[in-house]
């Protein structure tokens, strides 16, 4: 049904009325006609426009030029050079004959498509407004979403953090600078009877480490060092940290090693370390 609406919307009906089709338009009009009952009855609608319109701009001949025409029938059945000699430019323009331009329906419908074409620019231009504003929208969402994570992460960060200073259980030990980094600081919160070890990364003062270098947490138990893992110190470390395990602990000491941990302590890189 579409493609029927779409040809008569074409325009071709109106160019078939008018003559101003080539022969292979033509059969192609009349076979859809025969075909398609719709089209039969734009074709008829067309036509009786187009004999309205003739009637009502019809123009009276002057009654010097009926008279000729009814004597050129009656004389030589309508030979059309009884019409040549003895006419006048003064004649040819009283005559006052508006022909139906077929010129007019082509620039009808030059325009028409101009027109389409206008609202069809508009219509793209409005799209693009408005997906990008979609877009705008949806950046923002984002945006929002991100923050709601961060600011949930944040509170999970607290909650813990208060988690572990209201447990009376954890003993909390202030980790001093050495000779090394003698500003160094770390404070370290550990619960012997849940053996578990954590440190604060918000509130100590440990420099940033490398790329190629992490820092590793060591308790001394009876004086010998147990890794209790490895950490980094930069502006993406934040709240509580835990680390491994241990049930007993005489001191804990932080070292720089490569990155990874070492299986023992580098002395000389030690950076922190207190005592019970």
């Amino acid at each position: 049904m579409e493609d029927i609406k779409a040809y008569i919307e074409s325009g071709i009906l109106e160019l078939y009325v008018l003559g101003d089709v080539t022969p292979e338009e033509c059969a192609q009009v009349e076979a859809m006609a025969q075909k398609h009952p719709a089209i039969k009855a734009e074709l008829d609608e067309i036509e009786r426009s187009l004999q309205l319109y003739a009637e009502e701009n019809a123009i009276e001949p002057s009654e010097n030029l009926r008279g000729r025409v009814l004597n050129s029938l009656v004389v030589n059945l309508g030979d059309d050079r009884t019409f040549g000699p003895g006419r006048t430019a003064a004649e040819e323009e009283d005559d006052d004959i508006i022909p139906i331009s077929r010129a007019r329906s082509n620039t009808f419908f030059k325009y028409a498509f101009a027109a389409c074409l206008a609202l069809l620019i508009i219509s793209i231009v409005a799209l693009i407004s408005v997906y990008n504003k979609l877009q705008d929208s949806n950046n923002l969402v984002a945006s929002l979403q991100s923050q709601n994570q961060r600011f949930a992460s944040q509170a999970n960060l607290m909650d813990k953090e208060l988690t572990v200073f209201r447990d009376p259980s954890f003993k909390m030990l202030k980790l001093q600078g050495t000779s090394k980094s003698p500003s160094s600081m770390l404070m370290v919160a550990w619960s012997p009877a849940k053996k578990k070890v954590m440190i604060d990364m918000v509130h100590g003062n440990m420099p940033a480490n490398d790329k190629d270098h992490q820092y590793q947490l060591w308790a001394l138990v009876g004086n010998k060092p147990v890794d209790l893992g490895v950490f980094d110190a930069d502006s993406t470390s934040k709240g509580m940290k835990q680390m491994k395990s241990i049930a007993s602990a005489d001191a804990f000491a932080v070292t720089l090693e490569p990155r990874g941990g070492s299986a023992s302590p580098t002395m000389d890189q030690m950076m922190v370390i207190g005592k019970f």
